[in-house]
């Protein structure tokens, strides 16, 4: 016991570095997953990112503490074995401090959004490096000072602010978890974010424990060994369960496959509840069509609107219909419901209007810079009329760009040739009503009194093998 606890080797020093492994293995499947088995797009925005952020803090905390404490028997002979490259800058600003970092924005962008009502002020590439300042500055400070001696454990009088330093970014995810308290999400994120930090509260006290018995017990054998053993295996726990508890967002379930986040929905729409779109006009004739009206009346009727969709989807200009159908279903929502509608205002936005820093929004519409920003810069995202200004200059573009070309396309004469079918269906059914439902009939209220009780029904199922005997013809 005494030679492993010093150079490492022990059988529970195997068994913590298997569970560590097992525990990666299950974090990339469950990253993965959803990608494979749903068949989720891949997505470049900053939520894409802090979820392989966190994939990649995890292993990078795991590592580091099978590299730094003395888990693998092997001797410190190259410089990037350096105690100072894992115990410091690996599992601080790359491990521990990346992984509390993405958590903790998430938790901001919360609080800016259903709080706030208005987008976070700072973008994540730039807020993430910020949140990292204390620990960068503190593995700086550590490479001057030097206070780690052979086996990568410091001096008693460095624990308590190292120790400190971890649990300060547990104390942060409280107060802002705690001002989110009296939000009523519609996708459980109060619920994951509460369950986090319960977990990481109890990893992290359990590892802030082994820590500190294994940097000042550094002469007791048995003692580093089950201290160690605790480090690794509430790590792995931490990174695992700190994944598979997810701040939850419909539409894309990047972080878990739990069977309540199974539940497709095609639109945000859909996810929020809002009632379907276009059903002012479901049966419409090529006679309520004029393509003199306006664009935006005209698009009021759902088919119109889908076959002018699949129109301009089909000459690569389809975000703005796109965009303005979204808005319309925005516009459904109640002035005073602001939670859904912040929802469906935060997914339009991310969707057709926020430019990355690499790729543009997922179908980014070609609107004016000014107003680009002015949605950006909105105090209040729950505020109605708010895509007004974006509306007014896509549907001048298409009036422009697309109308005219619709007319003379397939997909406007595709539309007349259903329109036309369905109306006249519509008018041999409602015949066949009237007479089914004529008033001398309904007065009638006895089989035995109906003077036409034996001829009614034969009359009828003809008239109906009639009609649909001459609808294919």
């Amino acid at each position: 016991m005494g030679g492993c606890a010093v150079k490492g080797g022990c059988p529970t020093d195997y068994i913590a570095v298997s569970i560590a492994a097992l525990s990666m293995i299950l974090l990339l499947t469950r990253s993965a997953l959803p990608f494979l088995v749903h068949k989720i797009p891949q997505t470049r925005g900053s939520g894409f990112w802090l979820l392989f952020l966190q994939v990649f803090a995890s292993f990078n905390l795991l590592l580091s503490l099978v590299m730094s404490v003395n888990f693998l028997k092997f001797e410190r002979r190259h410089w990037w074995q350096s105690c100072y490259i894992w115990a410091g800058w690996f599992e601080g600003p790359f491990g521990f401090g990346l992984l509390m970092s993405c958590r903790f924005i998430q938790a901001f962008k919360l609080y800016h959004l259903f709080v706030k009502r208005r987008l976070p002020p700072m973008r994540t590439y730039i807020l993430l490096p910020l949140i990292l300042l204390p620990w960068i500055g503190s593995v700086a400070f550590l490479h001057i000072r030097k206070p780690l001696n052979p086996r990568c454990h410091f001096r008693n009088q460095w624990i308590i602010p190292i120790a400190g330093l971890h649990t300060s970014y547990i104390a942060s995810m409280v107060g802002i978890t705690r001002a989110l308290r009296h939000i009523d999400f519609r996708f459980h994120e109060f619920k994951d974010l509460l369950q986090g930090i319960v977990v990481s509260t109890i990893a992290v006290g359990v590892w802030v424990a082994a820590y500190i018995m294994n940097e000042v017990h550094e002469n007791i054998a048995w003692l580093q060994v089950t201290s160690r053993f605790l480090l690794l295996v509430m790590a792995s726990i931490l990174v695992l369960a700190f994944y598979t508890l997810s701040i939850s967002q419909p539409l894309l379930s990047q972080m878990s496959l739990r069977k309540k986040d199974q539940l497709e929905f095609k639109t945000m729409g859909q996810a929020l509840g809002i009632p379907d779109s276009g059903v002012l006009v479901q049966r419409a004739s090529t006679l309520d069509i004029d393509p003199n009206e306006p664009l935006d009346k005209l698009l009021q009727n759902k088919r119109f609107r889908q076959s002018f969709m699949a129109f301009a989807d089909s000459c690569l200009a389809g975000e703005s219909v796109h965009f303005c159908e979204e808005v319309s279903e925005l516009d459904k929502i109640p002035v005073n419901d602001s939670v859904r509608r912040v929802y469906m205002a935060r997914h339009i936005i991310e969707k057709y209007i926020v430019i990355m820093q690499y790729a543009g929004a997922t179908m980014e519409v070609n609107i004016s810079h000014r107003t680009r920003q002015e949605i950006l810069d909105t105090l209040d995202l729950a505020q109605p009329g708010l895509f007004n200004n974006a509306v007014n200059e896509l549907m001048h573009l298409m009036k422009m760009n697309l109308v005219n070309d619709y007319w003379s396309s397939m997909f406007f004469m595709k539309f007349k040739e259903e329109s036309s079918k369905q109306h006249d269906s519509s008018e041999l059914m409602e015949r066949l009503m009237v007479w089914d439902y004529s008033p001398r009939l309904s007065s009638v209220h006895g089989a035995a009194d109906d003077p036409f009780h034996q001829e009614q029904p034969l009359k009828v199922s003809n008239c109906k093998s009639d009609i649909y005997h001459a609808e294919p013809q």
